[in-house]
C-alpha cells in the first residue's frame, strides 16, 4: 500500500494537488482528522490503489502535536508514506482568500480571529508537519495549472527514477522573493549582468548571445565550477541517506539571465552525474 499525505497551509493548493491526484488514479480522501489517520489506514491496508489523504491545522494542537508518533506507527506497518506539503508566502494567501472570499478555517468560532492572525496561528500549528515532509511546494508563484502540473511531474519522475532521489534546480529573481521550498539557495547577483546590455536586456539565459556574454567573464566559470563541484560531492550523500527530494534554487536579480544560465548548465551536467532524475524549471520565465 502506498499512501501520499497532502498537508499545508490554507489557501496553499491543498485541493488543488488532491485533484491531481485523483487524476492520476488516486483513492482521495480530504479533511481527515489526525486521530482517524491510522484507522483509515487499518481499514485501507489490504488496498491495491494508491490513496491520498488530505490533512490540515483543524485537527488541533493536541493530535498534531503526536503526528510524528502516529507516522512512524504507519510506516512500521510496512505503508509506504510520503508527505507533501504546500506553503505560500503571507501575503499571496492573504491575496488568494480576499479574492475567493473564503473563510479561513481558523478565523471562525466565538472569537472570529482576524485572518491575518489565523494565517500565522495555522503556520505554527503545522510547524511538526512541514518540518516531517519528504516534498515542500511554494505556491505563492503558482496558479491551480501549475501547481497540478508540478504534482503530476513529480509523480512522474518517481516512477521514472525508480522512487529515488529527485532533484529539482530551478531559477528564479530574488525581487520576487526566494523560493520556500528551497534546500540549497546559490545567489549568483555578483556575476555580470546582462540586463544592462540593451541587446541582450529582452533575451534570457537559455539564448546563445546571452550565453556568449557570460562565458567570456571568468567569474561566470569560477561560480558554476564551485557549485558544480559541491551538488556532485552532496547529491549522493542525500541519496544514500533515503531523500526523495531535493530543491536547488539559483537566485539573480530578475531570474531572466544568470540564473537561468547557470540552472541550465548545471541540470545537463548533473543528469549525467547525480544519483536520480534531475529535472529544471525557471519560475520567472514561466
Amino acid at each position: 500500500m502506498k499512501l501520499t499525505i497532502v498537508s499545508g497551509l490554507s489557501g496553499s493548493g491543498k485541493s488543488v494537488a488532491l485533484h491531481a491526484l485523483e487524476d492520476e488514479g488516486y483513492y482521495c480522501i480530504d479533511n481527515l482528522p489526525v486521530a482517524l489517520l491510522p484507522v483509515a489506514v487499518d481499514s485501507l491496508l489490504e488496498a491495491e490503489f494508491q490513496i491520498a489523504l488530505g490533512m490540515d491545522a483543524r485537527s488541533g494542537s493536541t493530535e498534531l502535536g503526536d503526528f510524528e508518533k502516529t507516522l512512524a506507527g504507519i510506516r512500521n506497518q510496512g505503508v509506504e508514506v510520503e508527505l507533501i506539503y504546500l506553503q505560500a508566502q503571507e501575503e499571496t494567501l492573504l491575496k488568494r482568500f480576499s479574492e475567493t472570499r473564503r473563510k479561513h478555517p481558523l478565523s471562525g468560532g466565538k472569537t472570529d480571529t482576524p485572518l491575518v492572525e489565523a494565517i500565522r496561528e495555522e503556520k505554527m500549528l503545522l510547524t511538526e508537519i512541514a518540518g516531517l515532509a519528504d516534498l515542500t511546494i511554494d505556491t505563492t508563484h503558482l496558479n491551480v495549472h501549475e501547481l497540478s502540473r508540478r504534482i503530476r511531474d513529480r509523480l512522474h519522475t518517481d516512477d521514472s527514477a525508480n522512487s529515488g532521489l529527485s532533484v529539482l534546480v530551478q531559477s528564479f529573481g530574488f525581487k520576487h522573493g526566494v523560493p520556500l521550498d528551497s534546500d540549497f539557495v546559490f545567489d549568483v547577483r555578483c556575476l555580470p549582468n546582462p540586463h544592462w546590455e540593451p541587446r541582450l536586456r529582452h533575451q534570457t539565459g537559455k539564448q546563445p548571445d546571452v550565453i556568449q556574454f557570460l562565458e567570456q567573464h571568468d567569474s561566470v566559470e569560477e561560480m558554476y565550477n564551485m557549485i558544480k563541484d559541491f551538488l556532485v560531492v552532496w547529491i549522493p550523500r542525500f541519496a544514500a541517506e533515503n531523500r526523495r527530494y531535493l530543491s536547488i534554487s539559483i537566485g539573480c536579480t530578475g531570474g531572466q539571465h544568470r540564473s537561468v544560465y547557470m540552472v541550465e548548465k548545471l541540470g545537463k551536467h548533473l543528469s549525467g552525474h547525480s544519483t536520480g532524475q534531475v529535472t529544471t524549471r525557471h519560475r520567472e520565465l514561466s
